[in-house]
């Protein structure tokens, strides 16, 4: 396993469309393991190949209080509740900014296990959060297109601060 380089907003890779996956195939399982442990290196609890500059449909979250690691090749949301939730949210590309995001509350998401068995899965509370999230991130939508415009650009300057060496 190796700790990959994860790039920074306004990167390329984190605001375009990621390809599909093959699942099944050694070079994914080994890229899935790599992106466990530049995970838990940022640390994070959720990370995409994207964020390693890597433009595949490939997502890996572990919850603090899960049942260990997930991987999730070619994930789509195919259902979304109209109840939303609100939690904060951050990413491994944009270290030391966070802001609360609200989405729907619980999702039922399609994809592919690294055995190339097609699955649903539901979800709710904080892995709900978790799977929009990394899934906007493949489609190509940074977190921050989820906040409005003043918090976008309070988080934009934060960070713009922090690049800097600023507090």
């Amino acid at each position: 396993m190796a700790i990959l380089p994860i790039v920074r907003f306004p990167h390329p890779c984190l605001e375009q469309g990621a390809d599909a996956v093959d699942a099944t195939a050694p070079a994914s399982a080994q890229l899935a393991r790599d992106l466990l442990e530049t995970m838990h290196a940022a640390p994070g609890i959720g990370i995409t190949a994207c964020h390693v500059g890597i433009a595949q449909r490939l997502v890996v979250i572990d919850l603090p209080d899960g049942d260990g690691p997930h991987v999730y090749a070619n994930p789509e949301i195919i259902w979304q509740s109209a109840e939303t939730s609100t939690h904060e949210e951050g990413s491994v590309s944009m270290p030391g900014i966070h802001a609360p995001v609200t989405r729907p509350a619980r999702v039922r998401v399609r994809h592919t296990r690294p055995d190339g068995m097609v699955v649903e899965e539901d979800a709710d509370g904080l892995l709900a959060t978790c799977l929009q999230h990394e899934i906007d991130q493949i489609n190509g939508q940074f977190w921050l297109k989820r906040l409005s415009r003043l918090r976008r650009d309070r988080a934009l300057k934060r960070y713009a601060r922090l690049e800097r060496g600023g507090l």
